[in-house]
């Protein structure tokens, strides 16, 4: 399951794990127009952690979900 919400300033897109136990935490995905942020709170260190793409990474990503094992660079102007 997910929601969809447009702020502001960023498209925030919450993942929610509602599969079989054990279940983990929610994880939220933020869209801003110069990066991605992907936050999940961690409930043994009471925290939460955060990592953000900028829009390069997200794109390699991307591409690299398709992929077989390897090293790859895009060039510029090719998805």
């Amino acid at each position: 399951m997910f929601t969809i919400e447009h702020e502001f300033d960023a498209t925030v897109i919450t993942l929610v794990d509602d599969g079989e136990a054990p279940l983990q935490e929610d994880v939220v995905v933020s869209a801003f127009s110069e990066c991605i942020t992907v936050e999940q709170y961690d409930a043994r260190t009471r925290t939460t952690q955060r990592i953000s793409f900028s829009m390069a990474q997200l794109r390699d990503l991307g591409a690299a979900l398709d992929l077989p094992e390897g090293v790859y660079i895009v060039s510029p102007g090719k998805t």
